[in-house]
């Protein structure tokens, strides 16, 4: 992973401790490669709460409580189940923020609508309404994975300094 991922741990190790904030990640086609860039950081046990890997529909049903019939009418990688694994992510741990992402990192699994590259992202903080949004990445499945990573620590940077006005 690059410079600029560990920059972004950084920064947010800063915006949470500030805040003496927690967050919980949610992740699926990155496979806990968030979690592990934020837990580089030393210290981070004061702020990143816990990360939950739920690779199957099956997973994020039990584990985060995403209803089947979301994972069923939208599919795994849409912005309503990451929605659901984000709130779900929330209300299974102590943290006060949380960050989701599903996607298709390839090489094979795309369809017309939802080609290789296509990642869905959310951050929820608690006690408010979350925001989603989907991206098509170019590159391979290491790149869709890294820029997956960095695009969901810059949104928690966004929600954060937002918070902190």
């Amino acid at each position: 992973m690059t410079d600029i991922a560990t920059q972004q741990a950084e920064q947010l190790a800063e915006l949470f401790l500030k805040c003496s904030g927690k967050v919980v990640t949610a992740e699926s086609c990155t496979g806990g490669g968030l979690a592990e860039i934020l837990t580089r950081i030393p210290g981070s046990s004061a702020w990143y709460e816990r990360g939950f890997v739920t690779y199957s529909n099956e997973s994020k049903n039990e584990l985060l409580s995403v209803p089947l019939e979301t994972l069923e009418q939208y599919g795994a990688v849409s912005e309503e189940t990451a929605t659901a694994m984000a709130e779900g992510a929330l209300n299974n741990s102590h943290a006060e923020y949380s960050v989701s992402i599903t996607g298709i990192a390839g090489p094979d699994g795309g369809t017309e609508d939802k080609p290789v590259g296509t990642v869905c992202f959310a951050w929820c903080k608690r006690g408010e309404r979350g925001t989603a949004t989907r991206i098509c990445f170019d590159g391979d499945r290491l790149k869709v994975r890294d820029k997956s990573c960095l695009l969901a620590m810059q949104g928690l940077i966004e929600r954060l300094q937002k918070d902190s006005e």
